[in-house]
């Protein structure tokens, strides 16, 4: 068994695509990470880990560090933590933690905490779901794309609601969205309450989110309902559908289940300190 490392997105998918592409949803953060960096390549370097074991040393697993992203381990089994982190210890110096299944973060948590001499604590645990059977949620109002005329809109509730995804950019994030039309309003009395954006597709697979509603408009519905009409939409151009959603939130949890929404696996985020 042995890992390797590159920072040539290019050839890293066409290495760990055609595993990749067998479980599209566990691995679609690495998908579209990757795909994204092959498309608008950037100055800094991302760091693809790919783990090859058996006779004809195929890739059994895989990882990534964005960069000021944490670690990304996503689906990679327990037994390959220990030799990932190896191989990344060689070109981070300050990851500043792990993101994972918890048992593989854990475990990947202790090698780089002993070898660095720091400690780690879990901040944060998702649960990955999977559109089984769509179940429209009702809400009053109605559903559009964005326009023009919210991207200012738009940008302030990134910031608001999901700085740490967008990383700061949140006019670029907005227009973005708004150029390739991935981004849904509720409105209620023709004021925008609500927006859902989503990913574009990898490998036939959309990623819901972010998904936020001001405090003031919360307690109606109005995310719900907004989920399950793009996810409706994005089922309608032949596509499956998945989401994040934070463990600390039950509420959230319970709603996208009721719209159909399946539980696939648990990750959690740990964060290192001195």
């Amino acid at each position: 068994m042995r890992a390797q490392l590159t920072s040539d997105t290019l050839a890293y998918r066409d290495l760990a695509f055609p595993f990749l592409q067998r479980d599209p949803v566990r691995h679609l953060i690495i998908l579209t990470s990757v795909q994204e960096h092959a498309d608008s390549p950037r100055s800094d370097p991302a760091y693809f880990v790919s783990v090859h074991d058996g006779p004809d040393d195929a890739v059994v697993g895989a990882a990534m560090r964005a960069p000021g992203r944490l670690v990304y381990l996503g689906a990679l089994r327990p037994e390959y933590a220990e030799i990932v982190a190896d191989a990344l210890l060689e070109v981070l110096p300050h990851a500043p933690g792990v993101a994972g299944d918890r048992v593989v973060a854990a475990r990947f948590a202790d090698r780089w905490c002993a070898r660095r001499g720091r400690r780690a604590t879990e901040v944060r645990a998702a649960r990955l779901h999977k559109l089984d059977t769509l179940s429209p949620l009702p809400a009053d109002g109605r559903p559009r794309l964005m326009t023009a005329a919210d991207v200012e809109m738009v940008a302030a509730w990134g910031a608001d609601g999901f700085a740490q995804e967008i990383g700061g950019n949140y006019l670029d994030w907005s227009r973005l969205h708004l150029r390739e039309r991935r981004l849904w309003l509720w409105t209620a009395d023709e004021e925008p309450v609500s927006m859902v954006a989503h990913h574009l597709p990898v490998f036939g697979v959309c990623r819901v989110g972010p998904v936020y509603t001001p405090p003031e408009h919360r307690r109606h519905g109005y995310a719900g309902a907004l989920t399950s009409h793009v996810s409706a939409d994005l089922l309608s151009a032949g596509n499956q559908a998945c989401l994040y959603t934070n463990l600390a939130d039950p509420t959230s949890n319970s709603i996208y289940q009721r719209a159909g929404y399946r539980p696939v696996a648990d990750f959690v985020e740990m964060a290192f300190s001195a």
